[in-house]
C-alpha cells in the first residue's frame, strides 16, 4: 500500500513550474478583466461626448 505521509515528505516541486510561475508573476500581462475595463472606459468616454 502507498504510505501518503512518506510520499508527501519526498515531494519536490518541478523546477519548470517554478519558472513558469516566476515568468507569469513578473510580466505585465493583459487579461480579460483589463480588456473589459478598457472597453467600458472607451464606451463611457464616447457617451460623455
Amino acid at each position: 500500500m502507498i504510505n501518503f505521509e512518506e510520499e508527501l515528505e519526498k515531494y519536490e516541486p518541478s523546477p519548470d513550474v517554478e519558472q513558469v510561475e516566476d515568468v507569469v508573476n513578473n510580466n505585465n500581462l493583459t487579461d480579460v478583466t483589463d480588456i473589459v475595463r478598457e472597453l467600458i472606459a472607451d464606451a463611457r468616454a464616447t457617451v460623455s461626448l
